[in-house]
């Protein structure tokens, strides 16, 4: 820790390479690690190529709530026989459950109104009423399917604005129809939904799955897509569907019976042109906001341009011309002229207030920081894509698990450079401060899940493992790089500090410590804002998030702004002889998590329509997760980013 200048290095080389790698990435969509499936007629099944198609079921979300389920919580056609796929951590923490179902397919088989299963309901048993209402309920808050083919989603395409078309990794259970006759959602697709107060429930699917022959024939063909339409109907024989009749509708107050039969059909279709490896491009263009992500991206590297000639102009004119006179000082008259940030060098490297609390921050914010780059880097080659579900999170958790060694080091090391010599308590705190304060949130929102009966409650078998995880491999990691950090000298400064500290004068209105730390966290927030849409979007609105590349581009960019925003400011306070430079630092660029935290509120009430009580509290709950996470993660930076410009500035200047 002595500099930081072959971290930079390193970064900037890893930088190059990702960056390269990404973009190789957005053209061709593919993922290594993941084998395709070849499938064949069953006269011709044999060892390289099978006849079946399993078709499983995910958990079923809305954008109204954010409390997902699992498939078995709805009474729908569910298949008890078969075992569910293991699914690794990362799919657990999201809450999905994939399960088999009773749609099963033969390769290039085609079906017509093939029954599934059908569902009676009687009003007058309390039981089958409760089923019932919450399959209605579900249908009022637009709970939507997600069907799984051949590791891909079973998309719904369908136009919107512009002549574009939409694809769309999940269809909805049904619709309502409202008292004063208003379609909502999906009974939009057809004008017999008509019936005021009614619900119409989609109990048919027309799937179109799309094959391409591969190149040596005696393989077989590859799954390239697959598409779903969902329809109603109330079918003329309910015991023997034909896929004719009204809508299947069902009465806000339904008294009596009613039979909902569940039917399918499916067609098979040669697409010569989409290969295996691009085969989610289709539902990957129909996201239209590449353009809006470029714009982002020249929206931030205006303000890293704008923010790098202002660094450059005081590090090659301000600081050589002070560096040059100080350096030129020769008699004791001349010292006494001295000013600025130049009188404070007997106090710049004075410890802070609450040194234990700060470097017990710098030490989490550097795992964070670490699991981060790592993460995205990952990402970037592919691994961690939409078609390895669950990879994203699992990769984040065992990263963070195995970075506790810098944690600890970086913690110790700036501990005993401040003075410090609780040694226990501060690897105490590194090891349970932070990540208590998140599992802390993370359990109380688990035990509203549990409460809700929602699948993303974590079990408890799950939780017992993550504080296996923390215990047992986190914290003694954290233990031992906090024994090298605090076995090391402390960190040697370039200057020697008075013994009494020097008087600050009376600051200005913008060189106090709170208004350029609101200041300071303005610029790097407007690189990321863009990128935090979709971000958002796809933790909220369920949208699929595979621009790696991007938010690579922009994690440098962030890196970069908050960096030279930090600079900038510290040396504008340096300059107004205040030497309190360490917390200010870190909460100049941290406070970009309270621009966050603002933006995120307006998120809710603006581009969501969340309802329910348990629904909102759930997302401020992990909404606080990510601020305090963002928090540290670039507090850190801009701490580390006015440790090496102070000691740069400092060291190559004369002190007598």
């Amino acid at each position: 820790m002595e500099t930081l200048l072959p971290v930079m290095t390193a970064r900037s080389s890893l930088v190059l390479l990702c960056l390269l790698m990404a973009f190789n990435h957005l053209s061709a969509f593919y993922l290594p690690g993941l084998a395709p499936v070849n499938f064949c007629e069953p006269d011709q099944r044999n060892d390289e190529c099978k006849s079946e198609i399993e078709l499983f079921v995910n958990r079923l979300d809305s954008v109204e709530s954010v409390l997902p389920y699992e498939y078995t919580a709805f009474d729908f056609c569910h298949e008890d026989k078969e075992k569910r796929p293991s699914e690794n951590l990362g799919q657990v923490l999201f809450g999905e459950r994939i399960e088999p179902s009773p749609y099963k397919f033969t390769f290039r088989k085609d079906e017509t109104c093939k029954s599934v299963c059908t569902k009676e309901y009687d009003a007058s048993n309390s039981d089958s009423k409760q089923k019932l209402d919450f399959l209605k309920k579900s249908m009022l808050l637009n709970y939507q399917h997600h069907w799984i083919v051949d590791n891909m989603p079973v998309t719904w395409c369908y136009d919107v604005e512009d002549g574009q078309r939409f694809c769309n990794p999940g269809f909805p259970i049904g619709c309502y129809v409202t008292e004063d006759g208003h379609p909502k959602d999906a009974c939009v697709i057809n004008s017999e939904f008509n019936d005021k107060d009614t619900f119409y429930i989609f109990n048919h699917v027309e799937i179109n799955i799309y094959y391409h022959v591969v190149e040596n024939e005696a393989l077989g063909a590859r799954l390239v897509a697959a598409k779903l339409d969902p329809k109603s109907f109330r079918h003329t024989d309910a015991s023997n569907p034909d896929c004719s009749g009204p809508p299947m509708s069902i009465k806000n107050k339904l008294e009596g019976k009613i039979k909902i039969p569940f039917t399918y059909s499916v067609r098979f279709h040669e697409e010569k042109t989409i290969r295996w490896a691009s085969r989610w491009d289709y539902i990957l263009e129909s996201m239209p906001h590449t353009h809006i992500q470029w714009f982002s991206i020249m929206n931030s590297l205006v303000i890293v341009l704008f923010l790098s000639g202002m660094v450059a102009m005081i590090m090659l004119r301000t600081l050589h011309k002070d560096i040059a006179r100080y350096n030129q000082m020769d008699s004791t008259e001349d010292a006494q002229e001295e000013f600025g940030w130049k009188l404070v060098h007997g106090d710049i490297f004075r410890p802070p207030r609450k040194g234990m609390l700060l470097s017990v921050f710098l030490g989490s914010g550097t795992q964070i920081l670490i699991m981060t780059l790592i993460t995205l880097f990952f990402a970037c080659l592919g691994f961690l894509s939409p078609a390895n579900r669950g990879a994203l999170m699992t990769c984040a958790v065992v990263l963070w698990v195995l970075l506790g060694t810098p944690a600890g080091y970086v913690a110790a090391r700036f501990y005993k450079s401040f003075g410090g010599e609780k040694w226990k308590t501060n690897v105490l705190l590194t090891s349970f401060l932070c990540p208590g304060i998140v599992f802390a949130d993370f359990f109380v929102m688990n035990l509203i899940l549990w409460g809700e009966g929602s699948s993303a409650a974590i079990p408890f078998g799950t939780l017992v493992a993550i504080l296996a995880l923390w215990f047992c491999i986190s914290v003694p990691l954290t233990f031992i790089g906090a024994y090298f950090g605090f076995k090391k000298n402390a960190i040697e400064n370039p200057v020697r500090t008075n013994q009494i500290p020097r008087q600050i004068p009376e600051q200005s209105f913008y060189t106090k410590p709170l208004p350029g730390i609101i200041m300071g966290g303005i610029l790097p927030f407007g690189c990321i804002f863009i990128q935090l849409f979709f971000i958002l979007n796809s933790i909220w609105s369920h949208q699929m998030y595979y621009m790696f590349g991007f938010l690579f581009l922009v994690f440098i960019i962030l890196v970069i702004t908050c960096s030279e925003a930090t600079i900038l400011l510290c040396y504008f306070h340096l300059c107004a002889e205040d030497y309190h430079w360490q917390w200010r630092s870190f909460l100049t660029s941290g406070f970009t998590a309270v621009y966050f935290l603002v933006y995120a509120v307006h998120y809710f009430f603006s581009k969501l329509q969340i309802t329910g009580t348990a629904s909102t509290i759930l997302y401020f709950g992990y909404t606080m997760i990510m601020v305090l996470i963002f928090f540290l993660f670039t507090g850190t930076i801009g701490f580390f980013a006015c440790f090496w410009f102070v000691t740069k500035i400092y060291s190559v200047v004369k002190v007598d």
